[in-house]
């Protein structure tokens, strides 16, 4: 049974899946799509074609789909979306994407975005995300699977943070984030792989220690980082997770890569 409340706001042309919950003073657009078991506290504003995946909750004051901070937007019918069972707490903003980018900023499944934190335009961020209390993101930010961006981290337009990686409170983020790396520091340094999440992740000890051992090899032994790249994956490359790191390093990249005691490495050094 659909529940709206007398105070709410509900254009013409929403549409509202089974079971929906829509709290006092909560104002809904016309292109809006709530798909089944969504519910919306209170005081909650989503705008433009955006679409709530089944069962996520917005809680009051938060704002989804309205339009990006970006001076080239012109009003373009850009989308938003919010995947399955996650959950966004007071006070966020997820804005719409832009025609100049990829047109849709996209929140995964089952992600947990705490108060206050900003999801700009045209950016996408995975399954499982967390994202704790006053994170930022600029525009076109990348975060993978099972990410988790401590309080009050703030993540430069384009930067991509890899699967299962950790980014430390208070961090100020400027290049890309390797897979299961964890960062920490204004301006944030590679300070090693994100152990616990490994474990969490049911990895037992002799992969971490494989993992480890090429993770030195990359970050922490001397020469040209090309050449640091092409041994590990000489000599580690069948380990999965070693290979999804290298990828993730060849990649495209228009911020560079956070490694150790440096700010970053320019994309053509890690080719």
């Amino acid at each position: 049974m659909t529940l709206i409340h007398p105070a709410a706001l509900v254009a013409e042309g929403a549409v509202l899946g089974a079971g929906v919950e829509i709290g006092p003073w909560c104002h809904i657009g016309p292109n809006v799509v709530l798909e089944d078991g969504v519910k919306l506290m209170s005081h909650v504003v989503i705008d433009g074609h955006t679409r709530l995946g089944t069962g996520t909750i917005l809680y009051p004051f938060a704002s989804v789909g309205l339009p990006p901070q970006d001076l080239k937007y012109r009003g373009e019918p850009t989308r938003c979306e919010i995947g399955a069972g996650t959950q966004v707490r007071e006070h966020c903003t997820i804005h719409r994407g832009t025609a100049t980018g990829a047109g849709i900023t996209r929140v995964g499944e089952k992600c947990l975005l705490m108060a206050v934190v900003h999801v700009a335009h045209d950016c996408t961020l995975g399954n499982g995300v967390i994202a704790a209390n006053n994170v930022v993101m600029g525009g076109h930010v990348t975060i993978e699977d099972g990410a988790v961006i401590g309080g009050s981290a703030a993540l430069h337009q384009f930067v991509r943070i890899g699967r299962g990686a950790m980014v430390g409170g208070v961090s100020g983020v400027e290049a890309d984030v390797i897979p299961f790396g964890m960062v920490m520091g204004n301006r944030a340094r590679l300070s090693g792989l994100n152990i616990v999440g490994l474990r969490r992740r049911g990895l037992d000890p002799a992969a971490i220690r494989g993992l480890r051992a090429a993770f030195r090899l990359l970050f922490r032994h001397d020469g040209l980082f090309a050449a640091r790249v092409a041994e590990t994956r000489m000599r580690y490359g069948a380990d999965p997770i070693v290979a999804e790191i290298l990828s993730f390093i060849e990649a495209p990249s228009k911020r560079g890569l956070i490694r150790r005691d440096s700010r970053a490495v320019e994309t053509e050094d890690a080719a």
